[in-house]
């Protein structure tokens, strides 16, 4: 495992999660620091968004603790986790039909942020300001583009305050030019001082954000820390690359 430097954030011990008979997280061991930004690649069916869906609280896990800033949130509901900054984004982009770009976002910082009226005004415009929305933001959000639909996303998840970031898939079915648009976003999030958690299978645009790497297989971590010896460790060869070192 990887050394964090800093203050602990988020810490998981232990971590199973199981659906009736199906084992799909094995005793997960994963600690980072405030301010890092965290890879995560692996095959699919590796067990990577359900390990976010149990940091973020959408699922309880079987076994093991998550602590964030050292409070132990393993009993805690998703929204409370929400409120307090432990924020994600999912693979695909669902937002509220019948209501503009700003509204979707409003949505978002009044519910999942727990602010008050002008307070989630200005988170609003905040949100969709680093997102480059303001322009479409009187826009039906149902009518908008793929790119435009991961912006409104990320733009929802700005609106809660996170202090953690997890992004499940974000640049998914976008192009090589439209996903570095993504990463330049995604860079003034971190130059801010928010923690990530990325999983995404453009190893090649998550490393532009992502210090350290984790590679998961089966339902556990089979590989942490520097992006190039993650890579070009014999069982992430065998298997997220399907294939062997040379």
């Amino acid at each position: 495992m990887a050394e964090t430097a800093g203050p602990i954030l988020l810490e998981a011990k232990g971590v199973a999660k199981r659906f009736g008979a199906l084992q799909v997280l094995s005793g997960v061991n994963f600690t980072m620091s405030q301010g890092e930004a965290v890879g995560i690649v692996g095959p699919n069916g590796a067990g990577k968004t359900t390990f976010l869906s149990v940091l973020s609280g959408a699922h309880a896990a079987s076994e093991g603790r998550i602590a964030f800033f050292g409070k132990d949130i393993t009993a805690i509901p998703a929204m409370q986790r929400c409120h307090m900054g432990l924020v994600r984004t999912h693979q695909v982009p669902r937002p509220f039909s019948g209501m503009t770009v700003f509204e979707n976002v409003h949505v978002a910082a009044v519910h999942n942020g727990g602010r008050g009226r002008e307070a989630a005004y200005q988170a609003t415009l905040e949100a969709l300001d680093l997102c480059g929305m303001l322009a479409i933001a009187n826009r039906q959000a149902d009518t908008i583009g793929l790119l435009d639909r991961k912006r409104l996303e990320l733009a929802r998840a700005l609106a809660a305050d996170p202090k953690l970031l997890l992004l499940d898939e974000i640049g998914g079915g976008l192009t090589e030019s439209e996903a570095e648009e993504l990463v330049q976003t995604i860079s003034k999030l971190t130059a801010r001082g928010i923690s990530v958690i990325w999983i995404e299978h453009i190893v090649h645009v998550l490393l532009k954000i992502a210090r350290r790497l984790i590679c998961m297989d089966a339902g556990r971590i089979i590989a942490d820390g520097d992006p190039q010896a993650v890579m070009s460790h014999p069982e992430v060869v065998k298997a997220y690359l399907g294939g062997s070192p040379e």
